[in-house]
């Protein structure tokens, strides 16, 4: 609590300030955070308060039946309050809280891997009405024959990003095709790329470093979208990171967009560049085939979903696809904090 104290403090400091409003943005996301971390202190308070008057309770010299039942009961309550709280813990990351980015690649395997990127934006969609969070498709790319080559997704809510990290990494599927004649078992493989969106990234971009290109936009969304220059594309030349969006049917919307992911993008990449020295950040630098997987989903000849950095397995395939990702996602950041 003490931390969460220091950290309330410092973002008073900045509300405080004549020119706080001055960027909106910025400003909006401060004030996000500073709501969130006082609420989430003024329950720990409460619950230490809580606690503290039933040991001082528990301690009196007579505790006839009915009182130590009502004991039981209001220990009972508050385990439950403090379980609840603790479980917020895991979320310890520096984005946890922030808004999530994430982006589904068709990798290898043809048709059948196109088709798996559908299956996994269905998954996450329903993953993140489980937890109340708002989805926007910000750019997808339809297959040719069948599912997506690609998709983007804006997810915002509380801990989106912390909740949706775990998802970062190859996915792996293997399955009799459905598009093979033969009924063989294929495999096929998508990456998924997750990042933080927080409005408070700090990250210049020069225009001279941009390449900004307008388009019209591909796929579902009505007339007006496909017949105007709406698209938009932008490339930060010194990474060649790329990000483009279509959601929106004014081209500036698209543009303002498009530049908050790409900051989250280079947010991300530097941050990973200075820690670790990968190249883990963007999509082309991982390979969506076999010996990259962090997950694998394997509906024959048995079922099984089993995270390979973990080691957690589960038989219920049916129900991970359907949204049902809690386990497989704590179990993931328990070990995070063991590290």
């Amino acid at each position: 609590m003490e931390k969460q104290g220091k950290k309330i403090e410092q973002l008073e400091q900045q509300l405080a300030r004549a020119d706080f409003w001055a960027d909106q943005d910025r400003a909006r996301e401060i004030s996000r955070q500073y709501e969130d971390l006082k609420s989430e202190l003024d329950e720990w308070q409460q619950l230490k308060q809580e606690t503290d008057d039933l040991v001082d309770l528990v301690g009196a010299d007579s505790l006839d039946n009915q009182l130590e039942m009502e004991i039981q009961v209001d220990l009972t309550r508050l385990q439950e309050r403090f379980r609840k709280l603790d479980f917020v813990l895991l979320f310890s990351g520096p984005h946890d809280q922030a808004n999530a980015i994430l982006s589904i690649h068709a990798g290898t395997g043809g048709v059948d891997a196109q088709d798996w990127a559908e299956i996994l934006l269905r998954m996450y969609l329903k993953f993140c009405q489980n937890h109340n969070f708002f989805v926007q498709i910000v750019d997808q790319s339809v297959g040719s024959e069948a599912g997506l080559k690609s998709v983007t997704l804006e997810i915002v809510g509380r801990f989106a990003y912390g909740w949706l990290k775990s998802e970062n990494g190859v996915h792996r599927l293997v399955r009799i095709s459905p598009f093979d004649a033969e009924k063989m078992r294929h495999t096929s493989f998508c990456l998924v790329e997750v990042l933080p969106e927080t409005e408070a990234v700090t990250i210049e971009l020069k225009a001279e470093d941009l390449k900004i290109e307008v388009m019209r936009a591909s796929g579902h969304g009505g007339q007006s979208v496909n017949t105007t220059d709406s698209a938009v594309r932008i490339t930060h030349l010194p990474t060649k990171i790329s990000v483009k969006c279509q959601n929106e049917r004014s081209q500036l919307q698209n543009k303002k967009t498009a530049l908050r992911i790409l900051k989250s993008k280079l947010l991300k990449y530097y941050e990973t560049a200075a820690t670790e020295k990968t190249e883990a950040i963007k999509g082309e630098y991982q390979q969506a085939q076999w010996g990259h997987q962090a997950r694998s989903y394997v509906m024959q000849p048995y079922q099984l979903v089993k995270d390979h950095r973990t080691d957690y397995e589960t038989q219920e395939i049916s129900q991970v696809l359907d949204g049902d990702l809690d386990d497989l996602v704590v179990t993931y950041l328990r070990q995070l904090l063991k590290k």
